[in-house]
Formats: C-alpha cells, structure tokens, sequence
C-alpha cells in the first residue's frame, strides 16, 4: 500500500493518499485498517465472519461498512474482467506502454458499442 499512487488530471506529481480504498475480505486485517485510518484514508473492506465472531468476543465497535460502494466496487471488477477476455488485453503482447494502452482502448469501446 505504500506505492499507491493516484495520477492528478493535470500537472504535479501523482497523490499518494487517495480519496477512497475499496477491498475484498482479504484485506481486511486490522493492520490494515489501522494504517488506513492513520493516514486518513476512507475505506470500504467487508469484515469476515470469523473476525466479525472474534470482535463480539473481545468487544470493539463494528466496521463502518457502506454496501452501495461496495457495488461500485463490483462493477469496476467485472468491467476488468470483460476487458481480459480481449486476448491482447489479457496477454500484453505489447511492448510499449502508449501502444498497450490505445489497445485497452479499442477493447473499452467495443465493450460499450456492445452494452
């Protein structure tokens, strides 16, 4: 989590804190949530159930957990799984970074002649 970067629309250099982290359970260790709410970045990560049996025992207050990001989050992570069903996309054939990216492109846009 250290490398986060978030690219700024114009100049500067790219933010290391971003506005929002949205995860799945595999990241919802109390480590990390400790280091997120030290640097103050806002999270959205489901508790686990065996953690959630674990914090009604020892006692605790429940995460703040927000199930519309959630889904936001969801379809972010299908829209990438669509893109990786173009073979080009999948297996970067391309070498070059500006050339990878016109081909993302040009899978993005099939995908929303298509929907």
């Amino acid at each position: 989590m250290e490398r986060i970067r978030v690219g700024r629309l114009g100049r500067g250099r790219p933010r290391t804190r971003p506005d929002h982290l949205g995860g799945d359970k595999a990241y919802s260790s109390r480590r990390n949530r400790r280091y997120l709410r030290r640097r103050q970045i806002k999270h959205t990560i489901p508790e686990p159930g065996n953690q959630r049996a674990n914090r009604k025992r020892r006692g605790g207050r429940p995460t703040g957990f927000d199930k519309t990001i959630y889904k936001r989050r969801n379809e972010v992570e299908r829209t990438i799984n669509a893109l990786k069903n173009f073979r080009a996309v999948a297996t970067r054939f391309d070498k070059r970074a500006y050339v990878f990216q016109g081909t993302v492109t040009v899978a993005a846009i099939r995908l929303w002649l298509r929907g």
